[in-house]
């Protein structure tokens, strides 16, 4: 064997192993200028994949692929060949299975089932890397540390053990080697994403993109700095709520490469009789995941974009443990609020509104033609919506979904792509529990309430559009919005009642504003015309104004309160748990106070005094 080409290898694996970040040019520029160990790995790589598209490729001439059952077939089979070729290779699938725009629905369906799990691998190496990475001796960190791994996964493993101070930990160590793989592999990746972008017409999406996207993430997962960082600080922003728990992190005993956390006793929620064994309700803790997943989402912006049900565990107490915190996303507030303006939407029918939304949340270009994408929305939406949204398939919109994204020029962007996986993972956790959960049944009540509470101007128009169809408040939509949001966790009632007499004042609710003070003229009016019709009848006749004479008083007019803008609000408020009527009369000082309600009393003024003008000339002046 040559020492030279060794040498050569050696310093490839130093130079890989000594990026912290992804970094496309530097990996090109280490396998470029010594390329004995890529020829090596091409080989393992290439052959297979040529060998499989040889296959595809015949079946697609002789038109064998048409038939569902040989296209499965072959779906299943690449599936299998990305999980047997390594890490990098079952991440970029993993990275495919959330991109609708890219993937042909059959293969999307059998990347999603690609499983994140290896054999592990020597527990010799493994306390070879704590104890060059602490700078101490295994015994000298923990008091007992078992050797056999309890899980393994395609980046580490996880050993159970007891710190020097008696804490139970678990402690995961990084595969050897990985970091100097994993380069390999995403440069091979990257390179075979740009040979299909140039030379494979079909495909609209920038793969190479795509491909950078998933080496930054794989290298922050491999970080496991990281990802401590990310446990303490989802853990910070959950403190307030006593049915969520994190680990602690171990920061004496945790590097790039091991981290020690607290070690969570529990069970996976998947595993309903061990669940009920515990003293825990298996549906109690779906909802528990189920408003917690909706709140990082719509609340946070920070949020666990793996809850498999390895990642989260039901605890004897009641609590819902996460575990796992390498793959994490965020997602802006712009974009947050775009998703339920997009469901406001939905909800109302407004496809061509909806189609718009796709273009500002950065799934379409700004110059594609939506309008043969405005009746593909309807077709997919159209009957879901008709059964209410709380019935609504999730997993079989979605698919619909991806077959538009496929046929259309869309592109997924990474948040929403990890948004999908993160919700299709939960809801298949939740189908384990009960065969009939609905995901956005249990959702709405959420976006409820973060539509009637937030009181972000957006969502505040978005509101508006929900509760109004063209100049008609729809008190109907207000009933059904503020009972979905009654039913959510952690009700505010309070803060809820408060959004919506704001927004019944304000100027965004404008139409439902002038209807009530059209109504209080109205109301006014009448009972003003009484009272002078009754003090006009007293004076002798000879004295009257010729226009009363002919009037008749009527019934004594109804209560000012009684109004049907007020009446409708207080049946529709009288119906939330815990309402009392003295939680209204407590906030009218406050109303009073509001500008939009000094306006509407201006408003109501100019009514009563154009009223008074009509009447005093018609009905008082004129004789007939």
């Amino acid at each position: 064997m040559d020492p030279d080409n060794n040498q050569a290898e050696l310093g490839d694996f130093l130079e890989a192993a000594g990026l912290l970040s992804y970094d496309p040019a530097a990996i090109t520029r280490i396998y470029t200028g010594h390329p004995q160990r890529l020829f090596r790995r091409l080989w393992q790589t290439l052959v297979p994949i040529g060998l499989y598209l040889l296959g595809v490729g015949f079946d697609w001439l002789t038109g064998r692929l048409k038939a569902t059952e040989v296209a499965r077939s072959r779906a299943k089979e690449a599936a299998d060949l990305v999980a047997s070729l390594g890490p990098a290779f079952i991440k970029a699938g993993q990275a495919l299975s959330t991109r609708p725009d890219i993937v042909p629905p059959l293969l999307l369906e059998e990347l999603a089932q690609l499983q994140d799990q290896l054999p592990g691998f020597d527990s010799a190496l493994a306390m070879a890397c704590i104890e060059e990475d602490l700078g101490a001796a295994v015994l000298d960190i923990y008091e007992q540390l078992d050797a056999e791994p309890i899980s393994a996964a395609s980046l580490g493993q996880v050993h159970k053990g007891v710190l020097k101070g008696g804490q139970a930990v678990a402690v995961k160590v990084q595969r050897p080697g990985l970091r100097e793989q994993i380069t390999l592999d995403l440069y091979i990746v990257r390179n075979i994403a740009s040979w299909l972008n140039q030379n494979v017409g079909l495909i609209r999406s920038d793969l190479v993109a795509l491909i950078d996207e998933l080496g930054k993430r794989v290298f922050e997962e491999m970080d496991y700095f990281n990802e401590a960082a990310n446990a303490e600080r989802f853990a910070e922003l959950h403190a307030h709520n006593p049915r969520i728990t994190v680990p602690r992190i171990y920061h004496q005993a945790t590097s790039r490469r091991v981290l020690t956390m607290e070690w969570m006793e529990g069970v996976k929620l998947t595993n309903l009789e061990a669940v009920r064994g515990i003293g825990v309700d298996p549906d109690d803790m779906v909802n528990v995941g189920v408003n917690c997943s909706l709140q990082q989402l719509l609340e946070h912006g920070f949020f666990h974009a793996d809850p498999h049900p390895g990642n989260l565990l039901a605890m004897a107490d009641g609590r819902l443990a996460y575990l796992d915190f390498g793959m994490m996303s965020e997602v802006s507030r712009e974009s947050r609020t775009g998703l339920i303006q997009a469901v406001v939407h939905l909800v109302n029918r407004s496809f061509g509104k909806l189609s718009k939304d796709f273009v500002s949340l950065g799934f379409l270009a700004e110059d594609v033609n939506l309008e043969p994408i405005v009746p593909a929305f309807e077709k997919v939406f159209g009957q879901a919506i008709e059964q209410g949204v709380s019935r609504m398939d999730f997993k079989a919109v979605t698919d619909d979904l991806s077959g538009v994204m496929y046929r259309f020029p869309f592109q997924v962007p990474p948040y929403y792509a990890l948004i999908i996986r993160s919700l299709v993972t939960l809801e298949g956790i939740a189908l384990s529990v009960d065969p009939e959960f609905k995901i956005l049944g249990a959702a709405y009540p959420y976006f409820a309430r973060r539509l009637m509470e937030d009181p972000d101007p957006t969502l505040r128009q978005s509101l508006k559009e929900m509760l109004f169809d063209g100049e008609i408040f729809r008190w109907q939509r207000l009933d059904n919005l503020i009972a979905s949001a009654s039913q959510g966790a952690q009700l505010d009632l309070e803060g809820l009642l408060d959004q919506v007499l704001s927004f019944l004042f304000s100027a965004n609710g404008g139409l439902l504003r002038q209807q009530l003070v059209d109504a209080m003229v109205g109301r006014m009016d009448a009972m003003a015309w009484q009272t002078t019709l009754r003090i006009g009848k007293r004076l002798p006749e000879r004295f009257q104004p010729p226009g009363l004479r002919r009037h008749r008083l009527s019934e004594a007019a109804e209560p000012l309160l009684d109004l049907e803008p007020v009446r409708q609000l207080m049946g529709i408020l009288k119906a939330l748990p815990g309402f009392e009527p003295q939680m209204l009369l407590r906030r009218l000082p406050r109303l009073v106070g509001e500008p939009e309600l000094r306006q509407m009393g201006v408003q109501l003024a100019k009514g009563l005094a154009e009223r008074s003008m009509v009447r005093l000339v018609r009905d008082v002046l004129v004789a007939a």
